[in-house]
């Protein structure tokens, strides 16, 4: 794999990674890097009693290149959409950049519909963002 490979493909930031890591205890880097099995598991035990935490601390190269062979890159930027869900995920904003207006009027007006669809967010956006992608590249 030369340099050029490793940008065309880089769909998730490791400093994003690791800032989310600081977090980790509640599985956010999970998340973020298409683990959500194990994010859920890292948010009911804090990070699997905070060994897990630490042990991804080195791990989090590993879970970036998994990320970035697992997803298609395009016009929909990962880090930007996840910093939404992330910080904003009751407002809807990362749903209007995903270019879904009405769920995104939806979230604003409920709450992210009680937070259930903020957390069923956590779990599918990195697939929804690929199939937008992929969609893109076929049109």
């Amino acid at each position: 794999m030369n340099a050029s490979d490793e940008i065309i493909n880089d769909t998730h930031s490791l400093l994003v990674g690791y800032l989310l890591w600081i977090f980790g205890f509640l599985g956010a880097h999970r998340f973020y890097f298409g683990r959500p099995v194990s994010g859920t598991v890292y948010l009911f035990t804090f990070g699997l009693f905070g060994i897990g935490w630490f042990v991804d601390l080195f791990l989090m190269p590993s879970l970036e290149r998994q990320a970035h062979s697992s997803y298609a890159v395009g016009a929909i930027n990962y880090t930007v959409t996840w910093v939404l869900l992330v910080f904003l995920g009751p407002l809807g904003l990362h749903r209007f950049y995903l270019g879904k207006p009405w769920t995104g009027l939806l979230f604003l007006l409920t709450c992210g519909i009680f937070l259930i669809g903020v957390i069923y967010d956590w779990w599918t956006v990195n697939e929804q963002i690929s199939k937008e992608n992929m969609y893109d590249r076929t049109q």
